[in-house]
């Protein structure tokens, strides 16, 4: 088995799909509208056929509810792994994002906490040893 999809609550897709790619640095990998509805995925560019992340609207009030307690409770949404922590935290903040955690050290990791302008806290996470 693989993990090929996961998604995370936005409130605005096209705010949304600026940050995952101008921001983060991912690419658009799907985006295609039936109605009302819209399928929207970004991939790493360091891994264009590895696992997507969907930016599905947060119309649902359960899927709303859910995002706003997780930000609320400073949890985050999505987990991002980085061989750099410091260095993605600097062209991030150089590119306008707004971090809740500027990189710490905690056990085994360096971790800091980005918002993505839509509703969610993203944890860029890198590992520093096992």
């Amino acid at each position: 088995m693989k993990i090929k999809l996961t998604n995370v609550y936005v409130d605005d897709q096209e705010k949304a799909l600026r940050f995952y790619t101008e921001v983060l640095g991912f690419v658009k990998k799907s985006d295609f509208s039936q109605g009302p509805f819209r399928w929207l995925t970004v991939v790493s560019a360091e891994d264009p056929d590895g696992a997507e992340l969907q930016l599905a609207l947060n119309t649902d009030p359960a899927a709303k509810t859910y995002q706003q307690a997780q930000f609320q409770q400073n949890q985050p949404a999505a987990m991002f792994f980085s061989d750099d922590v410091q260095a993605d935290y600097e062209r991030m903040k150089a590119r306008g994002a707004e971090f809740s955690m500027p990189p710490t050290d905690v056990t085994a990791s360096k971790i800091a906490m980005v918002k993505d302008t839509c509703g969610n806290l993203i944890q860029i996470t890198q590992l520093l040893r096992w």
